[in-house]
């Protein structure tokens, strides 16, 4: 199997989280709580220790799909750099998904449940995702011809790509850079609970596919980090399972099965008789006050 790059990545992790650290308090512009950092270091290192487990059953999903691939990628420059394009595409609609089906959501929530913008922060990471099978958003990829290790190695890539634009200590980068890579500026956005903000920017590396598909937000305000509800708790297991809790209440207290469905596999925020809103309604409410005004 592949090396789990992101766990070669850890010392690198510690170390800028510890220079953020020392930069933002000299400058008297520290976003850390110590509350609130552990517990994302705590739900970064039970995402690993579960991912020790869980990435042998995708490993073997994989190769399943692989042994009925349609095409055969060498290994080369130009294999490795098809699969990075695929990848990356792959994990924008497996993360736009993610904040549109609540199924999906309930994983991943738990990235978005501080209120801090920090490195730290990029270690909140979720112990359900691969459970919940999120990881065939990139079956076609091993199907069409991409070995396993190559697909795995080059989501893990990813991943640690992503931890670096979790700061505000950048603000913003050359235009260019701006205009294809995915950011600290876009990624801020990414982390906003305010209206304008919600459900934006959901790239892994390059910002191209929001631009292409309609999700792109440049940064104007400062976020207000966090959800739209927040959950105020530090506590790694609450953090983890909150929201899959609540939608069992809800499934508990559904009124027929096609409700029930709609609480698992609608937006975040459906309900039955509009007393919740999804960033749809709570976007429409918002056109409606700005006309009466």
């Amino acid at each position: 199997m592949h090396p789990n790059l992101i766990l070669y990545a850890i010392p690198e992790f510690v170390l800028l989280i510890l220079l953020e650290i020392v930069f933002t308090t000299l400058n008297k512009q520290s976003s850390y709580e110590p509350k609130d950092a552990l517990s994302s270091i705590a739900m970064g290192l039970g995402n690993v220790i579960i991912g020790i487990f869980t990435k042998v059953v995708v490993f073997g999903c994989y190769i399943f799909l692989y042994q009925h691939q349609l095409f055969t990628f060498e290994v080369s420059w130009w294999a490795w750099l098809l699969c990075f394009f695929a990848d990356d595409f792959s994990y924008y609609w497996f993360h736009r998904a993610s904040h549109t089906v609540r199924f999906f959501w309930a994983s991943h929530v738990v990235h978005h449940s501080s209120e801090k913008y920090n490195l730290a922060t990029a270690l909140r990471q979720n112990w359900t995702g691969n459970l919940t099978g999120t990881f065939l958003f990139w079956g076609w990829m091993p199907l069409l011809g991409f070995h396993p290790e190559m697909v795995m190695s080059m989501q893990a890539i990813s991943l640690i790509y992503q931890f670096w634009i979790h700061t505000e200590v950048i603000r913003h980068l050359p235009a260019p850079v701006e205009y294809i890579f995915n950011t600290p500026s876009h990624h801020r956005v990414h982390h906003g609970s305010d209206i304008d903000y919600l459900d934006r920017n959901h790239a892994g590396v390059l910002i191209i596919w929001d631009r292409l598909f309609g999700t792109f937000t440049a940064e104007k305000q400062r976020p207000v980090y966090g959800l739209t509800k927040n959950i105020h708790t530090y506590h790694p297991f609450r953090i983890a399972t909150h929201e899959w809790l609540a939608i069992w209440q809800d499934i508990r207290h559904a009124r027929s099965l096609r409700e029930a469905l709609h609480y698992i596999f609608d937006a975040p925020g459906w309900s039955p008789d509009g007393s919740r809103k999804t960033t749809q309604q709570l976007r429409q409410q918002q056109a409606e006050q700005l006309r009466n005004h």
